[in-house]
């Protein structure tokens, strides 16, 4: 088993702002994290608030509150973030 995988995080709307300048455009970062990273540790490396993750998806599957802070990824994992949203 790997020590380290590759996992690509997108954040939407208004996550984008945690990315760094280079990377909003495309709304997404590559990361290499220990095999044994839950979602705190991807966000965390770009100080989003946990509160602001509203929908988190893996692979497009969703992934409930319940499970984010021990369901841990694969490599190649795509996760996918959104903040919750209002509108009318």
């Amino acid at each position: 088993m790997a020590d380290t995988i590759r996992v690509t995080l997108k954040l939407y709307a208004t996550l984008g702002k945690y990315l760094p300048a280079e990377l909003r455009r495309s709304n997404e970062a590559v990361l290499e994290v220990p095999a044994s990273a839950v979602l705190g540790d991807l966000i965390g490396q770009f100080s989003v608030p946990p509160p602001s993750c509203f929908l988190v998806l893996v692979n497009g599957v969703f992934l409930p509150p319940s499970q984010r802070a021990t369901a841990t990824f694969v490599d190649g994992d795509v996760v996918a973030i959104w903040p919750p949203v209002a509108g009318g």
